[in-house]
């Protein structure tokens, strides 16, 4: 199968990054928090408040990158009852009711229970545009499971850090067909202490002129943040900062408008 033959069939994130591929900021959420039924209610308010792409938490017991403000979320949205049955019910219900691009992120074990093709296939039907599996083995990947993704117009994204080998690395862009998500740094969500040595991550990436975009990830909270992650790359994801405000706020609305309001200082 061509490398480019996702693009063939509509699909949002493509069209997004086809014609923006600069400053470009998703926010994360956590499905299932902080209630049940906050999933389309976040989405409206995230794509009305004119964020580019919303990354919606597939929650899990076991995260492995994930700090404690999202950790806390995933619970909270388990024993609310949150599954991925329950999502791509969710995401069905609102998908006539937005436009913006989505993004998928969880574990493994989930999709592994769920069964891997039912999952491509209701992600698929529920309206996603991409799929992120942090503890997915780019082999693994590559061997069992890019055919189906592709089959199902599911950009695949993976996942570099400081630590990641250049090798590994222009590995992971010959396989990408949407964006790479640069960790900012070896350590988990919400910590917001640039990891030593890594001033040179962005740098490295650029001279190796990979022919896909990356977007930054981690730590990212407040107007030095982001304004730093759009010097070093084509946008920036934040997920903690948000989680934060929606514990604070009873409306989603007014949480993302708080999130903005630190992002751009206003």
């Amino acid at each position: 199968m061509k490398k480019n033959s996702i693009k063939k069939v509509y699909n949002p994130l493509t069209a997004l990054l086809e014609k923006k591929r600069s400053r470009l900021l998703s926010v994360f959420f956590t499905a299932g928090f902080p209630e049940l039924e906050s999933t389309g209610q976040i989405i409206e308010a995230l794509e009305g408040n004119g964020i580019d792409f919303a990354e919606v938490g597939m929650p899990y017991s076991d995260p492995l990158a994930d700090g404690p403000v999202i950790q806390q979320a995933s619970m909270k949205a388990i024993g609310n009852g949150m599954g991925l049955k329950k999502l791509f019910s969710q995401l069905e219900d609102a998908r006539e009711k937005f436009t913006i691009p989505l993004v998928l992120m969880g574990y493994l074990n989930p999709v592994f229970q769920y069964g891997v093709e039912k999952f491509c296939k209701d992600a698929r039907s529920a309206g996603i545009s991409g799929v992120i599996l942090p503890d997915m083995p780019l082999e693994q990947y590559e061997r069992n499971y890019r055919q189906l993704f592709e089959e199902n117009n599911l950009h695949f994204i993976f996942l570099i850090t400081p630590t990641t080998p250049a090798d590994r690395i222009k590995k992971i862009d010959s396989l990408t067909t949407a964006f790479i998500y640069a960790v900012s740094s070896s350590s988990i969500t919400g910590v917001r202490k640039e990891e030593k040595g890594g001033g040179n991550f962005f740098e490295r990436l650029k001279q190796m002129k990979l022919n896909n975009i990356y977007i930054a990830g981690f730590g990212i909270h407040n107007s030095g943040t982001l304004e730093k992650a759009w010097a070093n790359s084509a946008g920036a994801i934040t997920g903690s900062a948000f989680i934060n405000k929606l514990n604070g706020y009873n409306d989603p609305d007014i949480a993302v408008k708080a999130l903005l309001n630190d992002l751009y200082n206003r």
